[in-house]
């Protein structure tokens, strides 16, 4: 393979990109040149996300005044409603005359919609099977993993509790064909629950989440396709962003593009060179290059889930002894220096406290939230289910919200761990 080839190929796997609404339908951007999980947010013009060049990180274009409208919205199948429906003043397509960072800034403490729009027929716990599927001829859909249909009043109760920002992770690879054509249905789908929390104020990111994960077997292909016919694997790509783009052209910087999630070519790159997997110290490494960015529309993204054993699984049961609290601190710390010091808006877009010692979780979320608060780093909490009942919207540990509150009020104190 072609070293230019190899180069995009990197910037792809580890540039998360994130363009704040008014997408145009013509499209250009680029990758960034190496490792990490970056962003990019448009806060001023309206924008065109992208056909994606080898050498320029995924930028956006901004070149078109955004003009006052009502949101168009596309015919819905007899299971979806009209986005039509939902007619918030941030949805008349108005990018607002701040920065990106003023833009994460705004953000209170967000929250993830997990295992919903992201769920797909899956190898999830690598035996070479598929967890969870559908029959022959079903269509899958977002309750696959077990949770019910999002419904507008969930988000509704997360804006009162202070949730501002959410992030909805989506995976595009069981709703389209071969070529990234996009089933209208799932489209619809994807638009309407963006609306439950768009027509309420509420930022919102959307991804493409598991069509880089794991398993190509059963689906995953952002990898192995770029691997296998690079050209093909791009066109591919940039139509399935096109067809996103064009459906939310209208929407204002409260919507934001998140290109990719956890994408790393392992396989092709000593993964010491670059920051693959949104992972910090990787992101913060040298050779990790932002994209040339002179709409100043990036934001980097990276998720915290250190150490791996408390935040994702119950391995580990308690957590805050003086070396990892300092181990937190260095590494949010690193992104303070290395990229917010420096210009550049950080948001955490997951991370989650799993261990079974309640006080050692509570002290977890308060710490890297209150760090982050401080430095003006956005974070989003992962709820697979676990957090937030999608049934009654109540928090299962309400102690956890009252620490985001306490973290993100600005006041000046200690995090102590009761």
């Amino acid at each position: 393979m072609k070293r230019k080839v190899l180069k995009s190929l990197i910037a792809l796997a580890s540039t998360v990109s994130m363009l704040a609404g008014c997408a145009q339908s013509a499209v250009t951007s680029g990758e960034n040149a190496s490792g990490g999980t970056s962003a990019t947010s448009q806060s001023q013009n309206v924008s065109s996300y992208a056909d994606i060049k080898a050498e320029s990180s995924v930028t956006s274009t901004s070149s078109t005044t955004a003009a006052e409208h009502t949101s168009k919205s596309t015919e819905s199948s007899t299971d979806t409603t009209k986005a039509s429906e939902n007619k918030p003043s941030q949805i008349a397509g108005k990018m607002r005359n701040i920065t990106s960072q003023q833009l994460v800034e705004d953000m209170t403490f967000g929250w993830n919609l997990g295992n919903t729009l992201d769920v797909c027929q899956a190898d999830r716990d690598g035996d070479g099977k598929i967890n969870e599927h559908v029959e022959a001829g079903e269509k899958v859909d977002e309750t696959l993993w077990g949770n019910p249909k999002a419904t507008k009043e969930l988000f509704t109760s997360l804006k009162k509790n202070g949730v501002n920002a959410v992030r909805i992770p989506v995976t595009w690879r069981d709703h389209m064909d071969s070529n990234g054509n996009i089933d209208r249905e799932w489209m619809d789908r994807v638009q309407q629950v963006v609306d439950y929390a768009y027509s309420q104020g509420m930022y919102v990111i959307i991804n493409v989440h598991h069509d880089g994960g794991g398993d190509p077997k059963f689906g995953a292909w952002i990898i192995e396709e770029s691997q296998k016919d690079y050209n093909t694997f791009l066109k591919k790509y940039k139509n399935i962003w096109k067809q996103i783009a064009e459906r939310f052209k209208n929407y204002s910087d409260y919507l934001i593009f998140e290109s990719m999630n956890e994408v790393g070519f392992d396989t092709l790159y000593n993964k010491n060179k670059a920051g693959y997997y949104t992972d910090i110290e990787r992101t913060c490494d040298s050779l990790y290059k932002m994209p040339d960015d002179k709409a100043g529309r990036c934001i980097l993204s990276v998720h915290y889930y250190t150490p791996w054993d408390f935040c994702t699984c119950d391995r580990k049961h308690t957590w805050g002894t003086n070396s990892e609290v300092r181990q937190m601190e260095t590494l949010i710390g690193k992104m303070k220096k290395n990229f917010v010091d420096k210009g550049i808006p950080v948001i955490i877009g997951e991370y989650a406290a799993s261990g079974s010692d309640l006080s050692s979780c509570i002290f977890f979320i308060e710490k890297l939230n209150k760090l982050c608060s401080d430095y003006g780093i956005a974070t989003f909490i992962w709820d697979s289910g676990s957090q937030v009942n999608r049934k009654t919207y109540k928090w299962r540990t309400p102690q956890y919200l009252e620490a985001l509150k306490r973290a993100t009020s600005g006041k000046d104190y200690e995090v102590v761990k009761e």
